[in-house]
Protein backbone atom coordinates (compact mmCIF):
# COMPACT_ATOMS: atom_id res chain seq x y z
CA UNK A 1 0.00 0.00 0.00
CA UNK A 2 1.69 3.74 -1.05
CA UNK A 3 1.22 6.04 1.52
CA UNK A 4 1.67 9.65 0.96
CA UNK A 5 2.31 12.00 3.09
CA UNK A 6 1.44 16.07 2.70
CA UNK A 7 -0.85 18.13 3.92
CA UNK A 8 -4.04 18.77 2.08
CA UNK A 9 -4.07 22.29 1.02
CA UNK A 10 -0.43 22.01 -0.63
CA UNK A 11 -0.80 22.49 -4.47
CA UNK A 12 2.44 19.74 -5.26
CA UNK A 13 0.54 17.34 -2.68
CA UNK A 14 -2.78 17.58 -5.12
CA UNK A 15 -0.83 16.83 -8.14
CA UNK A 16 0.29 14.24 -6.46
CA UNK A 17 -2.53 12.60 -5.62
CA UNK A 18 -4.31 13.28 -8.94
CA UNK A 19 -1.48 11.31 -10.35
CA UNK A 20 -1.64 8.51 -8.42
CA UNK A 21 -5.42 8.43 -9.04
CA UNK A 22 -4.54 8.61 -12.84
CA UNK A 23 -2.61 5.90 -12.77
CA UNK A 24 -4.63 3.55 -10.89
CA UNK A 25 -2.43 3.61 -7.96
CA UNK A 26 -4.77 2.87 -4.36
CA UNK A 27 -3.23 4.88 -1.71
CA UNK A 28 -3.53 6.16 1.99
CA UNK A 29 -3.12 9.89 2.62
CA UNK A 30 -1.97 10.93 5.90
CA UNK A 31 -1.76 14.64 6.57
CA UNK A 32 1.11 15.56 9.00
CA UNK A 33 -0.13 19.07 9.72
CA UNK A 34 -3.40 17.64 10.99
CA UNK A 35 -2.73 14.11 11.92
CA UNK A 36 0.75 15.21 12.79
CA UNK A 37 4.55 12.75 12.52
CA UNK A 38 5.66 9.86 14.57
CA UNK A 39 9.60 10.72 15.57
CA UNK A 40 10.45 7.73 14.67
CA UNK A 41 8.92 7.59 10.90
CA UNK A 42 10.55 11.03 10.53
CA UNK A 43 14.17 9.68 11.67
CA UNK A 44 13.28 7.11 9.16
CA UNK A 45 12.62 9.18 6.57
CA UNK A 46 16.01 10.97 7.59
CA UNK A 47 17.69 7.83 7.17
CA UNK A 48 16.44 6.83 3.87
CA UNK A 49 16.91 10.30 1.98
CA UNK A 50 18.92 12.30 4.26
CA UNK A 51 17.89 15.54 6.13
CA UNK A 52 18.48 17.90 3.41
CA UNK A 53 16.40 16.70 1.27
CA UNK A 54 13.48 16.55 3.85
CA UNK A 55 13.83 19.88 4.97
CA UNK A 56 11.86 22.42 2.81
CA UNK A 57 14.08 25.20 2.94
CA UNK A 58 12.34 27.08 0.16
CA UNK A 59 9.02 26.89 1.70
CA UNK A 60 7.08 29.84 3.65
CA UNK A 61 7.46 27.76 6.96
CA UNK A 62 11.32 28.74 6.81
CA UNK A 63 11.09 31.62 5.68
CA UNK A 64 9.48 32.80 8.54
CA UNK A 65 11.62 31.13 10.85
CA UNK A 66 14.15 33.48 12.41
CA UNK A 67 17.45 33.62 11.48
CA UNK A 68 18.84 32.01 15.35
CA UNK A 69 16.37 29.22 14.46
CA UNK A 70 17.47 28.46 10.53
CA UNK A 71 21.01 28.37 12.05
CA UNK A 72 20.28 25.85 14.62
CA UNK A 73 19.96 23.25 12.33
CA UNK A 74 23.06 22.02 11.14
CA UNK A 75 22.65 18.19 11.13
CA UNK A 76 19.80 15.64 11.09
CA UNK A 77 19.40 15.62 14.85
CA UNK A 78 18.49 19.63 14.66
CA UNK A 79 16.37 19.18 11.40
CA UNK A 80 14.67 16.45 12.67
CA UNK A 81 13.63 18.63 16.10
CA UNK A 82 12.47 21.63 13.74
CA UNK A 83 10.52 19.30 11.50
CA UNK A 84 8.49 18.13 14.57
CA UNK A 85 7.93 21.23 15.78
CA UNK A 86 7.40 23.11 12.64
CA UNK A 87 5.95 19.61 9.93
CA UNK A 88 5.01 22.11 7.07
CA UNK A 89 8.87 22.65 7.09
CA UNK A 90 8.95 18.66 5.78
CA UNK A 91 9.21 18.82 2.19
CA UNK A 92 6.39 17.40 0.38
CA UNK A 93 4.93 14.79 -0.51
CA UNK A 94 6.89 12.03 1.30
CA UNK A 95 5.83 8.78 -0.08
CA UNK A 96 6.15 5.35 1.40
CA UNK A 97 5.94 3.22 -1.86
CA UNK A 98 6.32 -0.38 0.65
CA UNK A 99 9.74 -0.51 -0.51
CA UNK A 100 11.30 2.72 -0.40
CA UNK A 101 10.80 6.78 0.62
CA UNK A 102 10.53 9.06 -1.95
CA UNK A 103 10.21 13.31 -1.27
CA UNK A 104 8.75 15.47 -3.53
CA UNK A 105 6.47 15.04 -6.92
CA UNK A 106 8.29 13.65 -10.32
CA UNK A 107 6.49 12.10 -12.70
CA UNK A 108 8.68 11.00 -14.42
CA UNK A 109 10.56 8.69 -11.42
CA UNK A 110 6.78 7.89 -10.30
CA UNK A 111 6.16 6.36 -14.03
CA UNK A 112 8.97 4.17 -13.45
CA UNK A 113 7.77 2.61 -10.07
CA UNK A 114 3.90 1.98 -10.79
Amino acid sequence: MIILYGISNCDTVKKARAWLIEHGQTYEFHDFKKQGIEPEKLALWTQAVGWEKLLNRKGTTWRKLDGAAQAAVMDAASAQALMLTHPSAIKRPVVDWGNEISVGFDPAAWSARV
